[in-house]
């Protein structure tokens, strides 16, 4: 179904303009001139998102803000003017715009904004169905391949390993495989080989018999059994105590495991998926990892990338986290979302949810600024952006480079890392798409 906007301009070229780029990316637009007309249509149309003009005759756009609040306080409400007044910018995000654009407005950025607002895809997958995503941020061209994958495999039994770094995602690939696997009405049991001792973990992932040990007063199943007909997904796998690795090699081989203290093999039935973020072929190079079990759980890897390579998932992320659990949604300003996306992540997805819950803790104010975000955050984001712009090469040369040539190379390297995308590369620069297009044309740059 084709998602409905409003939008509300008195200046005819305007409205048009924006209805008919909004129209071509196959949204459903209707256009009105002036607030009244606007709660007019509101009254009887189901809407998705309001486009407004802030300076318009008779109520203007802050005014019809106000009255959308009343009657629709879940609509989203975007708000565009020639003024670009800071006072009037801030009045209208504490009131509830989730954006607030300045004329001449760049359309790229209008699209972007209601597509990301709506949770619109840019361009839907033909190869995922529609719905298959729900609950994932796949923004990113990168993130995109990386699910094509997991969903061409998912229906076969193929176990399957995910590298990338801590916090990259890698369990949501996991059970994005499952949920799209034969085996999806069964469970996923997910375990983390760092997280149990090395003493433990045999009877935890095999399970043992009474008696078997000290303290096994009980019967335990393991994991393997309780993850039966559907999924086991070991986390870590790179931390496995090599002494116990010849033990999963086997069943992965025969489908039998051995239960600590019994001498009966018990059959076992579910698929395997393991992840790591070591170099498991360095590891095996080095002897602690056994070269015939990566073999074994190397049938079809998949790589996640790390956040910093895929910026376009930064923003759906930290919006996500940030109204984790609210029922008011908090908005993130221009501002502070700039210094989200020119942050490198080191810890990746796990360390924006955290930089997120900080915000949601500490913050009291509706609107988070650059101020409200964790200080870690701010401060490397501080560094990380002149230094992208200004890098000297290791070896200096022989002459010193002029300022410009320091900006060529800067915007040159943020478009080729963001295949051409210029609103995404203005983000990697920290300036505004309009800032980075003057740039181009200054410098000559095609």
């Amino acid at each position: 179904m084709k998602r409905s906007i409003l939008v509300v301009d008195d200046e005819v070229r305007y409205r048009e303009l924006y209805a008919r780029v909004l129209r071509d990316a196959g949204l459903e637009v209707l256009e009105a001139e002036n607030a009244a007309d606007a709660l007019d249509l509101l009254s009887h149309e189901p809407l998705d998102m309001i486009v407004s003009d802030v300076r318009m005759p008779g109520e203007s756009g802050l005014d019809l803000l106000r009255r959308v609040r009343t009657e629709k306080p879940e609509l989203p409400f975007l708000l565009v003017t020639a003024y670009a007044d800071v006072r009037e910018a801030v009045d209208a995000l504490k009131l509830g715009a989730v954006d607030y654009l300045a004329k001449p407005v760049d359309l790229d950025e209008l699209l972007a904004a209601v597509r990301d607002t709506l949770g619109v895809s840019a361009d839907a997958d033909p190869e995922i169905p529609a719905g298959s995503l729900e609950g994932i941020v796949a923004a990113s061209p990168a993130m995109r391949s990386v699910l094509r994958d997991a969903y061409r495999v998912a229906p076969s039994d193929a176990t399957i390993l995910l590298t990338g770094e801590s916090g990259s995602g890698k369990e949501v690939v996991a059970q994005f495989i499952h949920r799209h696997s034969a085996r999806r009405d069964k469970p996923m049991v997910p375990v983390n080989c760092a997280a149990i001792a090395p003493a433990l973990l045999a009877s935890e992932l095999f399970g043992h018999e009474r008696g078997a040990f000290t303290g096994a007063v009980n019967k335990r199943n393991g994991y393997f059994r309780e993850a039966h007909e559907g999924t086991l997904f070991l986390d870590e796998i790179g931390d496995m105590p090599l002494e116990l690795q010849p033990s999963l090699l086997r069943a992965t081989e025969t489908g039998r495991i051995t239960p600590v203290g019994s001498d009966k093999e018990t059959l076992i039935d579910c698929r395997l998926i393991a992840a790591t973020n070591h170099d498991l072929e360095t590891d095996v190079a080095e002897g602690r990892f056994r070269q015939d079990l990566y073999y074994r759980l190397n049938v079809i890897t998949i790589d996640i990338p790390p956040l910093r390579q895929r910026p376009e998932d930064i923003p759906p992320l930290a919006r996500a986290f940030l109204n984790k659990d609210k029922t008011e949604a908090r908005r993130l300003s221009r501002a502070a979302m700039q210094v989200l996306v020119s942050h490198p992540w080191p810890g990746n997805v796990r360390e924006l949810a955290n930089a997120m819950a900080h915000v949601r803790l500490l913050s009291q104010t509706d609107v988070i600024l650059p101020e409200h975000l964790p200080p870690a955050v701010r401060k490397a984001a501080g560094k990380a952006a002149p230094a992208s712009r200004n890098a000297e090469p290791q070896e200096a040369p022989a002459q010193p480079r002029t300022l410009e040539q320091h900006e060529i190379e800067a915007v040159t390297t943020a478009l080729k890392q963001t295949k051409g995308n210029r609103t995404h590369a203005a983000q990697l620069l920290g300036i505004t798409r309009r800032g980075l297009i003057y740039k181009l044309k200054r410098l000559g740059i095609e």
